[in-house]
């Protein structure tokens, strides 16, 4: 395994993948297909992924993501955008006018059949972004279907305006509400994401905002999607009961906030073990958790891998890649994309060299070739390493006879450490890590 060696820059490695938390809740959870076992995701912004922003000038580069070892490509939402109240010049990609159809500035849905076609040549698979919970205030529903939609006192459609998970009041002013509470909108919505199963080949959804739609429609959704074959579900929320019966996996934000704080100084490797032996909400066994560094709403909103960790990103990144869960790679971080790209307006990616695109082709490597680091219950548990240095954060994962050891320096300071079987004392850099796999 010489070329990871360089890939990854003080690991002793062979090959890997990764697994689930030390505790888990042992409830059901949904069927994963076959092909999401050692799977990794890398989300696409197609407005600034290209300057033409197509579907086509994406799909010319597909090759290069199955070089880089991508397998689920996740397209952000390809749908019409409204106008009516629109945010910037362009609108939010979150503000569907039209769900039956792909945004012509994007393309068209011969162009999307095209795409899907040929990821699934390369062996890769794509998901739709699903915005399940609100619509564009000129989407069709709003004047055809006016009981499906939430209504304030006077008995008016309003903007949507919620209490967020951290308990905070947010109001999207150019989206109005969907009400669930109307049966006829779980079959209207249900039919509009089979269609892109069946019409276009889709291979499942991320649904934007999950936990503000009832689980009980996502959970018969799933069983309907699953009809016309088996899909692949991402949440985005954080909440244990969505993967009964729904999604395959959620993201894992209390993990991706605790690795910003590392890189700030904030908090360190007792952070680390104290959210795996004691985690805020307990998952089933076989459920994938999203793991990230960045996403459009981070890069977007809150900066980029500089920004938010500075010196300690490539050590993020390796965990985000080893502990229990499912791997994002948002795109652009292969070239290390080093502006907040705007939301509501036109600003292509400067992809210059892909600087960190042989980094990221060994992470994908290494999870792809070790059960140990497979997803759900077909990777291996966390176990922690004493290292004789409590700055250090290190475990241990194993899948038969496959075992995966990750060291990792979480601080801004020199750390040395001793681990069973090394003769003396080694030393691991500021920020730096070990992974060691078999031979």
């Amino acid at each position: 395994m010489k070329k990871l060696a360089t890939l990854l820059p003080l690991a002793a490695l062979s090959a890997s993948l990764f697994a689930p938390l030390a505790a888990h809740a042992e409830t059901g959870a949904v069927k994963h297909p076959a092909w999401t076992r050692s799977s990794n995701i890398y989300e696409v912004n197609l407005r600034q992924y290209s300057k033409e922003g197509t579907l086509n000038a994406f799909a010319a580069t597909l090759p290069r993501l199955k070089q880089m070892g991508v397998d689920i490509v996740w397209l952000m939402p390809v749908h019409p955008i409204g106008k009516k109240n629109h945010k910037g010049t362009l609108g939010s990609y979150y503000a569907v006018q039209d769900y039956s159809a792909v945004h012509p500035d994007y393309g068209s849905m011969d162009d999307l059949r095209k795409l899907v076609k040929q990821a699934h040549a390369l062996g890769m698979h794509v998901i739709l972004d699903w915005v399940g919970n609100h619509t564009a205030w000129d989407h069709p529903w709003a004047t055809q279907h006016p009981d499906w939609y939430k209504k304030n006192d006077k008995g008016e459609i309003h903007s949507v305006t919620f209490k967020n998970e951290a308990g905070e009041m947010e109001e999207w002013t150019d989206v109005i509400g969907l009400d669930y509470g109307n049966k006829d909108l779980w079959k209207g919505m249900t039919d509009a994401m089979a269609y892109w199963v069946r019409e276009a080949g889709i291979d499942g959804f991320r649904c934007d905002a999950a936990g503000l739609v009832p689980t009980e429609f996502w959970n018969q959704a799933r069983a309907q999607l699953d009809k016309i074959k088996p899909v692949f579900m991402l949440a985005e929320w954080n909440e244990p009961a969505l993967h009964d019966k729904a999604f395959d996996a959620s993201y894992d934000w209390p993990l991706s906030e605790i690795m910003k704080k590392i890189a700030k100084g904030q908090a360190g490797a007792a952070e680390l073990k104290g959210y795996l032996t004691n985690p805020p909400k307990a998952y089933p066994r076989d459920a994938y958790r999203l793991q990230f560094t960045n996403n459009h709403d981070l890069n977007s909103w809150q900066g980029t891998d500089k920004d938010l960790y500075g010196p300690a990103y490539g050590a993020m990144a390796v965990l985000s890649y080893t502990l229990p869960g499912m791997p994002l790679i948002y795109n652009g971080q292969e070239a290390r994309l080093e502006k907040k790209l705007e939301f509501f307006e036109k600003d292509p990616i400067d992809w210059k060299s892909y600087e960190l695109e042989g980094f990221y082709a060994g992470l994908n490597q290494l999870k792809k070739e070790n059960p140990a680091l497979w997803n759900g219950a077909s990777g291996g548990a966390v176990q922690l390493l004493d290292v004789g240095n409590e700055q250090l954060f290190a475990f241990k994962r194993q899948q038969g006879k496959n075992t995966v050891r990750v060291i990792v320096n979480p601080t801004a300071t020199l750390q040395k450490y001793k681990l069973a079987g090394d003769e003396g004392q080694a030393v691991l850099k500021p920020w730096r890590w070990r992974i060691i796999v078999p031979e």
